[in-house]
């Protein structure tokens, strides 16, 4: 791999360590902190929904201002943030500070995220988009596991105001990576013109754009067809392998491990082998829909493990394919802001999926809850196959459809 591909993708693994293990340290330093599992769960709560609301908002920015420039500026203020709630921590006291750092971060690693979404299809226009978005989610999914396991480490030997100063240092070395890119790249990007409002222009265009291309209409039916089951399963994998199957934490621990190394093994696989989109959607979304199956109705862990690592694999997968859509159909100058309503919309059925554990799991059952869930991404995905395909078969016919060099699948 390239010099400056390898600091792009450091950059990114970087930036992901550090934000990994600050989402880690939030919830458990309130816990250890106040004793309380409700604190706790509204610690959570309050840095991860301004992450979740913050997708539309950034994508419009990284539409208007240079994304490079937003990047930057991403980072260095997280690495200030960390410092700066770390002095306060220690003149005034509190973990409320904890708690504001995390919420502050969250939106600013939404803002990195959709800054490298919108820069990534210039960036590498010399590799496939498929492979791009294979290694990316390798160096963003390394971060992901080794995020947790390292926080889990450091405050075993210091105390967590050292670890939030050593997350700001990540985040500067990933800025440092980005620079370094740069100099090494010298890439020229393109620039838009842009409206000046950023709040209710950018939300009318990416609408526009999604009620008239019928592709998003059915990625984004899918992808809240996968968010059922990825969501149903993050709910519950805790309460099935240790509740359900009585193994132990180191049984819990292996699945997490398993999952992530299927993971990491099949985006190799994609980025080395070229496959139809067509082909790396339908075997994404089937195999997750599979493994929702199994998981609900094995009679065993290891069954279980099995219908885990295939949903948990596979979404990867589906998330490539869902990108390169993505990337395809909708205009450039209208990337970043119309990404930002699709991923909020793409979310929307992970925290639905999670209040359906909630209220369903006592009088049903976890299980009878996980196999509804299969159904019921079993139906979306037939019913925006079938949709589509009888949306297409009049596009298809029609003479500004079968113009020279215009994509076919």
């Amino acid at each position: 791999m390239r010099n400056d591909y390898l600091a792009f993708f450091t950059s990114l693994f970087l930036s992901r360590l550090a934000d990994q293990i600050l989402l880690f340290i939030v919830p458990l330093v309130v816990f250890q902190t106040t004793q309380s599992a409700s604190w706790a769960g509204l610690a959570f709560f309050a840095e991860s929904l301004p992450r979740f609301l913050a997708f539309p908002v950034c994508g419009a920015l990284c539409d208007k201002y240079p994304p490079i420039k937003v990047l930057h500026i991403s980072q260095l203020v997280r690495a200030l943030s960390c410092v700066l709630a770390m002095v306060l921590y220690a003149s005034l006291g509190g973990i409320a500070w904890l708690v504001a750092l995390s919420a502050l971060c969250g939106v600013l690693t939404t803002q990195g995220v959709m800054a490298r979404e919108v820069l990534m299809p210039q960036v590498f226009q010399h590799y496939s988009y498929t492979r791009t978005l294979s290694y990316s989610q390798i160096a963003d999914q390394t971060g992901l596991v080794l995020g947790p396991l390292l926080a889990a480490l450091l405050l075993q030997v210091w105390a967590w105001h050292w670890v939030v100063l050593l997350i700001a240092g990540l985040f500067l070395l990933a800025d440092l990576c980005m620079v370094a890119w740069q100099r090494l790249s010298r890439i020229t990007l393109q620039v838009f013109e842009q409206h000046q409002d950023i709040w209710l222009q950018p939300l009318r265009i990416a609408s526009g754009h999604i009620r008239t291309l019928a592709e998003l209409q059915k990625i984004i039916t899918l992808a809240a067809g996968v968010n059922l089951i990825v969501g149903v399963t993050l709910a519950t994998s805790a309460a099935m392998v240790i509740g359900q199957y009585g193994a132990g934490q180191d049984s819990y621990a292996a699945l997490q491990a398993a999952g992530a190394v299927a993971t990491i093994a099949i985006l190799f696989v994609l980025a080395r082998v070229v496959l139809p989109l067509r082909l790396l959607g339908g075997l994404s979304y089937s195999m997750i829909a599979i493994g929702g199956v199994i998981s609900a109705l094995s009679p065993s862990v290891g069954g279980y493990v099995l219908g885990f690592v295939l949903i948990v694999g596979f979404d990867k997968m589906f998330n490539v394919y869902m990108r390169s859509i993505r990337q395809r159909v909708i205009p450039a100058q209208d990337f970043g802001k119309t990404v930002g309503v699709i991923t909020l919309l793409n979310n929307l059925s992970q925290p639905l999926a999670g209040l359906l554990v909630a209220v369903l799991a006592a009088p049903l059952g976890t299980r009878a809850v996980i196999l509804m869930l299969a159904v019921l991404t079993i139906i979306l995905g037939a019913f925006a196959s079938w949709w589509f395909a009888k949306v297409r078969a009049p596009l298809s016919t029609s003479p500004q459809a079968r113009e020279p060099g215009q994509p076919t699948n």
